[in-house]
């Protein structure tokens, strides 16, 4: 993709140095070419085509050379905005989702604080975080106290915030994995390219059985991880419930991360160890997957609680709450 290769990419190096990517810059690049507004409707500038070209769309930004831009774009898209384009009122879409279809607002989605995260009906709604990845990332805390919000900014019904926001997790889900398969076919393709040139004991690394047997194996978990998220989104454009599906994508998406970007690294030896190699930020950053979007262990409660193998007495939040929650 041109405005990756030309405007993003060369650029990212500095913008993980300083800890914050020029995000209305970036935005408004990805929105004048049709990036921000996949599957939002035609008349507040989205594309109105199906979320199989959300998927495709996330998995183009998954070659940006950090995890934060194709992070915020999904929080964006996926996350801040499906309620605000099902269930918000004309003005309020022409208010505040065009611009961000447009790439003239930068929306996020405050969920986790710190008496709740994958738990979040326990939510009670400064300073700058510093993070091991996703350095490009403006995380910080935000803290509201009495504020007032006027009647005409109310998403859909009253009283219906929670369960609005329940219902876009399969979409969001689903982009996290999509945007992390570019970022872990770049991880096999850079060591594949590294150790074809690194030699020890007078041949290439990747001569070595243990090293290309790895990779192979490496790249087969790759694609049998795209086949499921590519059936689940298939399935859920037929109107199909893909809770599970999207938790078995979600918790297979994580565990691979992990497992890919730690055997790459290893085949770096040393110098995989620093900040100079692509491999090393993608490893830190990929370690998210697992934590953000629900961690494994809520996707392995909710696998189990569809496959009815859940113990009654069980349980990771109140009965009453994980109706709604998954």
């Amino acid at each position: 993709m041109h405005i990756i290769d030309k405007e993003i990419n060369p650029f990212v190096d500095k913008w993980e140095e300083e800890g914050q990517f020029p995000a209305h810059q970036v935005f408004k690049l990805l929105g004048e070419a049709g990036c921000l507004g996949v599957d939002k409707p035609t008349e507040y500038g989205g594309l109105n085509l199906d979320f199989s070209y959300v998927t495709a769309v996330a998995e183009e930004l998954g070659t940006i050379h950090c995890g934060a831009i194709p992070m915020a774009v999904g929080v964006q898209s996926s996350m801040a905005t499906p309620s605000l384009a099902r269930f918000g009122s004309d003005e309020l879409k022409k208010e505040f989702l065009a611009p961000t279809i447009a790439g003239d607002i930068v929306a996020c989605l405050g969920v986790s604080e710190p008496e709740a995260g994958s738990d979040v009906a326990s939510i009670h709604v400064a300073n700058k975080i510093d993070k091991l990845g996703m350095r490009a990332s403006d995380t910080v805390q935000i803290f509201f106290e009495n504020v007032r919000i006027p009647s005409k900014y109310l998403i859909g019904e009253e009283g219906m915030g929670f369960k609005y926001q329940m219902l876009q997790f399969q979409e969001e889900r689903m982009w996290g994995v999509a945007s992390s398969l570019s970022s872990l076919e770049i991880l096999i393709k850079e060591t594949i390219d590294y150790t074809s040139q690194r030699k020890t004991f007078g041949q290439p690394i990747l001569h070595n059985q243990i090293v290309h047997f790895r990779l192979a194996e490496l790249a087969t978990e790759l694609e049998l991880l795209r086949a499921l998220l590519y059936e689940a989104v298939g399935l859920y454009l037929r109107g199909n419930d893909v809770t599970k599906l999207t938790s078995m994508a979600k918790l297979k998406c994580g565990r691979l991360c992990r497992e890919i970007s730690d055997s790459c690294l290893q085949f770096w030896g040393g110098i995989g160890y620093t900040n100079e190699v692509l491999v090393s930020r993608i490893y830190r950053d990929l370690r998210l997957i697992s934590i953000g979007g629900g961690a494994d262990e809520i996707m392995l409660y909710i696998i189990c609680k569809h496959m009815g193998i859940l113990p009654q007495k069980v349980s990771f939040v109140n009965n009453h709450r994980s109706l709604l929650l998954f």
